[in-house]
């Protein structure tokens, strides 16, 4: 039976949601609306509770309504939403950036992780004088023109690997390769090194499920850069501050030259940013010609969210060992149980970002072994969560999320959960 709020939903927007994945079309059924989230919780609209391990697709690390961030939000916004002027709070939260991570020297804000991704390629092609650029299959980086191609998230749930409304003229400089594959990338600069501007890519995969890189791989992209004179950007919305400090380039150490980010950045607000070597971001207007500009960009409310997460972030004692020993403690849990009622499974984990796979295979490190995961399991298993008051993300080839609050008492609530369901699927 549908609900009332999302038929009239489906009414007016289409398909009822804002965002492709939230419509539970991977899954099954209705999305459920929620009402507000505290901690590692969400509460729906009749008032039922959920752990939530999508924290919004990743940005509230401190988990929901964290109380510093909100006194932040309100104290700002009594003071003007928005000025379409700069304000001191964009040049604090610049600052915290150009610290945490010591590959960015300047950097801009923008408001979305897909205006962060079209403004880095646009500035990479700009600085070079080259058109070419090289994406993963699998990855997403947000749903601008260029790179819609074998895209991960939103793309794989529906089977479109790109998307119509997409002229082919605007791909014909996408070059796609293969995540963890260096050889197809190398491949692909035998061929069209001169003209290839940038490689983007996420260094820790997270819409196509969380696929850490290879040892080697991503040092193999930046060596290939260095010898074509191509710029490397690390998409870095979901990974940045969430997999470690400094991203996922500090828990490798791997330095880009670009960086795109958000989610964390914002706090649970629409904030994204790139940024990356002086050399490069001087080509930006109004220094250089690569034109990019947005009237809410730097709105003060965004950047007190922003400053305040990073600045929780950097004062918590040990805050990235206790969310990613956590986080291993719920990766090795997981694993455990699938043995127990002999479910074929991959589990991975990175940070505080990991991912269960119902699958046959021995390892998920590829866009091919993700597409041979078992989808029809995964919908039984999302809905059983759902059922006792669990909230996964509703499509097997997204990342789950795990905030400082999801603490080992939370987790064991989660895997006894597990441990009722598996046995049924």
């Amino acid at each position: 039976m549908t609900s009332k709020i999302f038929s009239r939903a489906c009414e007016l927007i289409p398909g009822g949601v804002n965002s492709p994945v939230r419509a539970f079309k991977a899954v099954g059924g209705e999305p459920i609306f929620i009402d507000h989230a505290e901690g590692p919780y969400m509460f729906d609209n009749n008032g039922n509770k959920y752990i939530d391990y999508v924290g919004s697709w990743g940005p509230m690390i401190l988990g929901h309504a964290y109380p510093s961030v909100i006194d932040a939000v309100q104290k700002t916004a009594a003071k003007g939403l928005s000025f379409g002027a700069p304000c001191e709070l964009e040049v604090r939260l610049a600052e915290k950036i150009c610290k945490m991570v010591p590959s960015i020297e300047k950097v801009r804000m923008v408001n979305s992780g897909t205006e962060a991704t079209m403004s880095a390629l646009r500035l990479a092609r700009g600085a070079t004088g080259r058109d070419k650029i090289i994406k993963f299959e699998g990855n997403y980086h947000g749903h601008h023109d260029a790179l819609l191609v074998k895209a991960g998230s939103g793309a794989l749930t529906f089977g479109q690997p790109s998307s119509p409304g997409v002229p082919k003229s605007f791909t014909e400089h996408t070059l796609i390769a293969q995540v963890n594959d260096l050889a197809s990338v190398e491949k692909l600069f035998s061929t069209e090194g001169s003209n290839i501007a940038a490689i983007i890519i996420e260094p820790v995969a997270g819409n196509m499920g969380c696929i850490p890189p290879k040892p080697g791989f991503l040092e193999g992209l930046r060596n290939l850069c260095d010898k074509y004179g191509s710029i490397l950007i690390f998409d870095e919305v979901m990974s940045g501050f969430r997999v470690a400090k400094g991203g996922a380039q500090a828990l490798y150490n791997v330095t880009p030259d670009l960086t795109t980010l958000g989610k964390v950045i914002g706090g649970g607000m629409p904030v994204g940013a790139f940024g990356g070597k002086t050399e490069i971001m001087k080509h930006l207007a109004p220094e250089g010609g690569v034109y990019q500009a947005g009237t809410l960009s730097g709105n003060p409310v965004a950047m007190a969210a922003g400053l305040t997460t990073l600045n929780e972030i950097d004062n918590f004692d040990n805050f990235y060992q206790e969310i990613n020993e956590n986080s291993k403690y719920m990766a090795q849990k997981l694993k455990a149980l699938t043995e127990k009622h002999d479910v074929p499974s991959v589990v991975t984990q990175v940070g505080g970002m990991l991912s269960l796979f119902f699958t046959t295979q021995e390892k998920v490190e590829t866009y091919s072994e993700v597409m041979k995961i078992n989808t029809e399991t995964f919908k039984l298993f999302f809905h059983g969560l759902l059922e006792r008051g669990i909230y996964w993300p509703p499509s097997a080839f997204e990342a789950s999320f795990l905030s400082i609050k999801h603490n080992k008492e939370i987790i064991d609530e989660t895997i006894d959960a597990i441990d009722e369901i598996l046995p049924k699927i």
